[in-house]
């Protein structure tokens, strides 16, 4: 049985592009062989964004299926129905992985001149490219990327 993921990512805004992101982020999952769940790729076929009442519902229903992921993946600045999903997984106890950080602190030791360094941290693991890395394997990852 494959482990569910949660993807948290941001939606309101534009939010035709952040649909195309958030796919993306599920077909990256899926392609790791985790089972991807997005909410917000879901529920405005049938619920309305912009009705306050729908949203509010949508971001509820969103928690239950939450509840059931072994993870939650958060990509982006988060927005006001990702804070909930993000505290709501904090609480549930270090499910969440957050992308971004990875990437931003492989990004400043690179460019702190450790390039080699993130290149085989990420070679070590058998990858050509951080997005190609298992997220399990982030927590680790981002141990030994802060300790060059």
């Amino acid at each position: 049985m494959r482990k569910k993921v949660f993807i948290c990512s941001p939606f309101r805004g534009d939010m035709e592009g952040n649909a195309r992101k958030a796919a993306a982020y599920c077909r990256m999952a899926c392609e790791q062989g985790f089972l991807p769940v997005a909410p917000h790729l879901l529920f405005p076929q049938f619920l309305n964004e912009g009705i306050e009442e729908e949203r509010r519902l949508g971001i509820s229903m969103g928690m239950e299926l939450l509840a059931l992921c072994d993870e939650v993946w958060v990509f982006g600045e988060a927005t006001e129905g990702m804070a909930a999903e993000i505290a709501y997984a904090t609480e549930q106890g270090g499910k969440l992985q957050r992308m971004s950080e990875v990437r931003a602190v492989l990004a400043e030791k690179a460019n702190a001149g450790h390039t080699a360094e993130v290149k085989a941290l990420i070679k070590g693991r058998g990858a050509g490219r951080l997005s190609e890395i298992d997220p399990a394997e982030y927590p680790a990852l981002l141990a030994e990327a802060e300790r060059l």
